[in-house]
């Protein structure tokens, strides 16, 4: 299916665009990313209507994306990898932010070594998309920890147990998504800013 509408509508570009190759496989990676991005949203959105956690879900994506924006990280190499990661990540964890207790001070101790975490590793780019210039690497830093700062207060103040969980588990789960050891784990480059700056 996902060969079936890509190629089709590459045919239809080229009848009516006077591209190259290289404009064309720009364009083609461009429409499998928009396929996975439609596809991978549906089925997380059907997942969460069909368990009854919709809301709890799109709260979620909204808090995750908030710590994503600045801290960036790693993507998967593979559409399937992709798709299940992003199940567990917005459909398993929101549901677990239901139930789940934690003691305040355990809590305490997590958005602690969070934040830390957070402004050593963040941000952490690709190799795809390296994050060269200097100065925007630190405000990525600054706003990243802040973020992380700010959510962690939440997560300790606030006295709704969804909100809670899920703004100190939007953090543990970025702060493995820009870890040094994930990105070994699915053997990809790190720290890739370096690598350009060395070549240069």
């Amino acid at each position: 299916m996902k060969n079936l509408i890509i190629n089709n509508s590459l045919n239809l570009i080229q009848k009516n665009c006077n591209y190259d190759q290289e404009k064309l496989d720009v364009v083609k990676y461009g429409l499998e990313a928009i396929y996975i991005l439609i596809t991978k949203t549906f089925i997380i959105l059907l997942c969460s209507f069909l368990l009854g956690i919709f809301k709890e879900v799109i709260i979620f994506t909204i808090i995750y994306s908030l710590v994503r924006m600045f801290s960036f990280g790693l993507h998967a190499t593979k559409s399937w990898i992709c798709l299940v990661t992003s199940l567990i990540t917005f459909v398993t964890i929101p549901l677990l932010c239901n139930y789940i207790q934690i003691n305040i001070y355990f809590k305490l101790i997590i958005c602690f070594i969070n934040i830390l975490l957070m402004f050593k590793n963040a941000p952490a780019d690709t190799h795809k998309r390296p994050i060269i210039n200097k100065r925007r690497r630190t405000i990525y830093k600054l706003s990243a920890t802040l973020v992380a700062t700010i959510l962690s207060i939440i997560s300790l103040i606030n006295n709704n147990l969804f909100i809670s969980n899920a703004c100190v588990f939007s953090l543990i789960i970025q702060n493995i998504m820009i870890s040094k050891y994930t990105y070994k784990l699915f053997k990809l480059p790190y720290d890739n800013y370096k690598k350009y700056l060395d070549m240069v």
